[in-house]
């Protein structure tokens, strides 16, 4: 059964509520195992088929914790070549970091990303947060067809 992992740091409130979104939308389809957590061993992100990253920008960059964690895992040599990666945020004025988490995902990680970031700025509404339940079904689907 292919898993997805759906996780975040969110300050304000306003990533969580897209990662719930995403971990939804994800759900929806049958065969396909979703865990949504806040914090994720880099150990353990090897055994998930694809990783979706909730970043929002803070002085037009990732927040630490999620730097700290692409270099442990670079580090480690944590193999993550042909998995799906996908990556959304919130944010106030440049929305950066979730295009910096997809870049690391492409270079230098090798993971198949599809879709483009999708970014909300501040609160996501009912119509962002759709767009996030659209995203983790996109994902979802991916996974399926590769299955």
């Amino acid at each position: 059964m292919p898993k997805i992992l759906v996780f975040y740091y969110s300050r304000t409130g306003n990533t969580e509520k897209m990662a719930r979104a995403v971990a939804e939308g994800a759900k929806t389809l049958q065969g396909v195992e979703v865990e949504l957590i806040y914090y994720v061993a880099v150990e353990a992100l090897s055994g998930f088929d694809a990783i979706i990253v909730g970043v929002p920008t803070y002085h037009h960059d990732m927040t630490i914790d999620m730097k700290r964690l692409f270099e442990d895992a670079a580090v480690k040599g944590i193999n993550l070549k042909g998995r799906v990666g996908a990556a959304f945020g919130s944010y106030g004025w440049s929305g950066e970091a979730p295009r910096l988490v997809i870049e690391i995902m492409r270079n230098k990680f090798e993971m198949q990303t599809p879709e483009p970031p999708l970014l909300i700025r501040y609160t996501p509404d009912q119509n962002g947060l759709e767009k996030c339940r659209e995203l983790g079904r996109k994902i979802a689907e991916r996974l399926m067809h590769k299955a």
